[in-house]
């Protein structure tokens, strides 16, 4: 027994030599002990069959690690930049070209230079899946997709609208999670490609069979136009042509720039004597009242217009006979959802500015705008501004004499949300301060912002009296609905953007009615349509706008506008582009119709 296990251990532990081992020491007989041990020791067999090796746990992985990464590579080549798209089955069953193209390409090159090539088409693809992930939410927002180039300005703005709804800590987590979550979604599909490469050069034979099949199947599909689901074709090369499109909108944002120096430079009123600007307006208190996110769907969509309708219908029989004069219509805004900035620069400049680049190059240059030529003219020039919480800066190219904002109009109550005041104290306040005693004909700006988003809570509209200096806001704003109530669901946001546009214009109307004389023109325009979570994807980008005066000469002069009586613009009413109100107001309330007019394109309807 001893000879057999001594034989068996030299020939397990016995090395090759290259030559005969010279005078080998003799083996030893192993010990009873060891003899014993040996005997209690498992099989090899028998370990197997209790406990798995650890390459094959490494295969499993392996196989789990590949798996991953190809459905992580599949999701980045097929995901839609828009959300709707992901409620449909056909976006899902699609055949990628990109991927199959690539791995043509790995499987060409060499080793050091497969590992490279696959690293930047990696870290490419998650670039373009964080860029419509920016897309996604630009579009539920604003619309529109993230600009490349322009668009970088914003993310500023977004950051400044958290800390001033929900806090500085707020704007910290949601700056983190962003940066954190892009990061993430580049380095993983990154390693997902990397991970494909090193498959790719083990698997050569396997792989080209892939691609070629992959390949042949999608030139098929394409060629035969097939689709399964929601008129999608399988054939998919929306990666290909996304990245294309981006590439284009970055040249066409830098030939934007010559083309609005080309266009700021076009002024019919730019050496326009004083006394020939606004003869028609001299000795009145023109306002330009903007009312935030008053849209086109504010009045015309079912799911939103009760109440808005009644507001109008009833506001404009009271003006009536209160002895006001009413005609309204429609505006194109260049923007919706948000950037009113972008709308009220458009209107008061007569320049498209439909992002910030333009409205950089527009506070750069020397354009004159309503608000100069009103100062032009002899009018005091100012801007009411109950949503700004800092200095404006742009407040010298507008022309103003004075700005008013939340931090010098005395208002002592809480914030409701984004608004630092009520609508409703700001007029009380401008009338009390401003308009009230006795002072020169006025131009003045009022963007109002109660009906900003988040829609709660809101203020709700009281006696004129009771306005005080705010205080009385507060056990209001205890009484109204918080914004988690709210936003839980779609139906009751849509509810309050309703509620909030109705207390906007309640305030106006009965503004008008208590205050307003036969000196007073206010021009109410809406600056751009609410987010597409209100009025669903493919709203038009329509504000309506309305004139309202005593004085009915003053009317009398606009109707050559074909506007509708009243404070409710019909259907068909006139639509004008926002950048073309400034030349006709200035041709309109101007000593004669000049040639300005027969240079702006014909109405909308």
């Amino acid at each position: 027994m001893s000879v057999s296990i001594r034989e068996a251990l030299v020939a397990r532990f016995r090395r090759p030599a290259a030559a005969p081992a010279a005078d080998p020491e003799p083996a030893t007989e192993p010990s009873q002990t060891e003899t014993a041990s040996q005997s209690e020791t498992p099989s090899q067999s028998e370990t197997e069959a209790t406990s798995p090796p650890a390459g094959r746990v490494r295969r499993i992985a392996g196989r789990a690690l590949t798996t991953g990464a190809i459905v992580l590579i599949f999701a980045a080549l097929i995901l839609p930049n828009v959300l709707s798209r992901f409620h449909k089955p056909g976006t899902y069953f699609r055949l990628p070209i990109e991927g199959f193209l690539a791995i043509g390409l790995l499987l060409l090159l060499p080793g050091r230079w497969k590992r490279i090539v696959a690293g930047v088409l990696g870290a490419g693809l998650g670039l373009l899946t964080v860029e419509k992930a920016l897309d996604i939410g630009f579009y539920k927002v604003l619309a529109r997709p993230f600009d490349p180039v322009l668009d970088w300005e914003l993310f500023g703005d977004a950051r400044n609208f958290v800390r001033e709804s929900a806090g500085k800590g707020a704007e910290i987590g949601a700056l983190i999670g962003v940066i954190v979550l892009a990061v993430a979604v580049v380095a993983l599909v990154t390693l997902a490609a990397l991970r494909i490469a090193k498959v790719t050069a083990r698997h050569r034979q396997a792989t080209a069979r892939t691609a070629l099949a992959g390949t042949a199947a999608w030139v098929v599909c394409l060629m035969l136009g097939v689709q399964l689901f929601n008129n999608i074709p399988v054939a998919a090369r929306s990666s290909a042509l996304y990245a294309w499109d981006r590439a284009h909108s970055v040249k066409r944002g830098l030939n934007d720039e010559k083309n609005f120096a080309r266009e700021v430079k076009v002024d019919a009123f730019a050496a326009t004597a004083p006394d020939q600007l606004l003869t028609g307006l001299r000795g009145k208190d023109v306002m330009i009242t903007f009312v935030e996110s008053y849209g086109r769907s504010a009045v015309e969509d079912p799911a939103l217009n009760p109440g808005t309708v009644e507001v109008l219908d009833e506001g404009s029989a009271t003006l009536a006979k209160a002895g006001f004069v009413a005609k309204s219509g429609w505006l194109g805004s260049p923007t919706s959802g948000g950037g009113s900035w972008l709308a009220h620069s458009t209107l008061l400049s007569g320049v498209w500015i439909n992002n910030q680049k333009r409205y950089r190059n527009l506070m750069a240059s020397e354009r004159l705008t309503l608000t100069s030529l009103f100062k032009k003219a002899g009018f005091d020039t100012m801007s009411v501004m109950p949503g700004a919480t800092r200095a404006f800066p742009e407040a010298n190219f507008y022309g103003y004499n004075r700005v008013f904002d939340s931090r010098n109009t005395g208002y002592v109550g809480p914030k409701f949300t984004w608004a630092p005041q009520p609508d409703q104290y700001t007029l009380s306040w401008f009338e009390k301060n401003v308009r009230g005693p006795a002072h020169a004909p006025m131009f003045v700006e009022m963007p109002l912002v109660s009906s900003h988003t988040p829609w709660a809570p809101l203020p709700t509209f009281i006696d004129w009296n009771d306005v005080g200096d705010g205080a009385v806001y507060h056990q209001i704003k205890a009484d109204a609905k918080k914004p988690g109530a709210v936003w839980k669901d779609p139906n009751k946001v849509k509810r309050e953007y309703s509620r909030s546009i109705q207390y906007t214009l309640t305030t106006v109307i009965s503004y008008l009615e208590k205050f307003a004389d036969e000196n007073t023109v206010m021009v109410v325009l809406g600056d751009h349509q609410p987010a597409p979570i209100v009025v669903g994807d493919g709203a038009s980008r329509d504000v309506p706008i309305t004139i309202v005066a005593k004085d009915k000469k003053v009317l009398d002069r606009v109707a050559d506008w074909n506007w509708t009586d009243g404070l409710k613009p019909a259907h068909d009413a006139p639509v004008w582009p926002m950048n073309q109100f400034r030349d006709r107001f200035l041709t309109t309330f101007g000593p004669g119709t000049g040639d300005v007019s027969r240079a702006l394109s014909p109405p909308r309807r």
